[in-house]
């Protein structure tokens, strides 16, 4: 019924539909050939005993043709599916295969091998992610750029419409003469009523605020006394050193008239700048007085008994 030597005269010296012959070798583009390669043992028509492996949405799976099932060709091969371990698929190549020739398990083992390492780079390659590249016409970009222009016009046309017929139903310039969809109406009476209700509330808010009592603040009231005081005790100080200067000034000058230009020794009077900086002096010290917690006490009967004595 099928003799394989007379099969392979045929179609491997005349035609055969699945070869594709190259400078340099044939090669075979049947599904069942286990090598790719189109020679007599590696044929899987003129070899009625044959064994590949095919892979099926990232499944392999043993196929095996024998010639007791040649007469039924809808049964002719019988498939084994192989575990996802390459150690226990090379078990199960082994098993089914133990009494064929040594060249199928062979070739058997190698396409696994290589089907296993190229389901490996599928599943790595699948968890990377990758830019993906988009063409972009230029005519359509400028189609969908008119497009876009276009409907931007007719979106400031149709809102200005809406606002003059909202204008003229409000006026009553259409009566009852015209029919019209009232749930536009409608809706943007309400957003009007809804901004006019947001204002009122503003405004209540404001004349609440205004309406509250301003709150009460203490302030102390004897810094501003301390510094004139000190301010006047500086300037006594002040004029007392000049006044004394000027006097021994003058004493020398009869002594010694050559000392001095234009009948005085060149006393200087304290600047304003001189007077401010001896005036932060004393305020940072009585500032620090304050955080020590420092308390001086007055006593009238002394300062009585002080300037009765004076």
């Amino acid at each position: 019924m099928q003799h394989d030597e007379v099969i392979w005269q045929v179609i491997g010296h005349k035609h055969c539909s699945y070869r594709t012959k190259t400078v340099t070798q044939n090669f075979c583009r049947n599904e069942y050939n286990v090598t790719g390669l189109c020679n007599r043992s590696s044929c899987p028509l003129a070899n009625s005993r044959y064994a590949t492996i095919k892979e099926i949405d990232g499944t392999l799976y043993l196929y095996m043709k024998s010639i007791e099932r040649a007469h039924s060709p809808k049964d002719l091969w019988e498939r084994v599916k192989l575990p996802r371990n390459y150690a226990k698929a090379l078990e199960t190549i082994d098993k089914h295969l133990a009494f064929w020739p040594r060249f199928l398990v062979h070739k058997n083992k190698q396409r696994l091998t290589k089907m296993t390492q190229y389901l490996i780079r599928m599943r790595k390659l699948a968890l990377k992610v990758k830019p993906k590249l988009m063409t972009m016409p230029a005519k359509q970009v400028q189609r969908e750029a008119r497009r876009e222009a276009k409907a931007e016009i007719a979106a400031v046309l149709d809102r200005s419409i809406e606002k003059e017929l909202l204008q003229r139903l409000k006026s009553g310039t259409y009566g009852d003469i015209y029919n019209f969809p009232m749930k536009e109406y409608e809706k943007v009476l309400d957003m009007e009523s809804m901004e006019a209700a947001d204002e009122e509330e503003e405004d209540a808010a404001e004349e609440e605020e205004e309406e509250e009592e301003p709150e009460v603040e203490y302030v102390e009231g004897y810094e501003m006394e301390d510094e004139e005081d000190e301010i006047e005790d500086i300037a006594t100080d002040l004029k007392e050193r000049y006044n004394g200067s000027s006097e021994s000034d003058s004493d020398d000058e009869e002594d010694n008239p050559r000392r001095g230009v234009g009948g005085k020794r060149g006393v200087t009077l304290p600047s304003k700048r001189e007077a401010r900086d001896a005036l932060a002096i004393k305020a940072d010290a009585a500032q620090r007085k304050k955080r020590r917690g420092h308390v001086e006490i007055e006593y009238e009967e002394e300062q009585e008994n002080q300037s009765s004595r004076m």
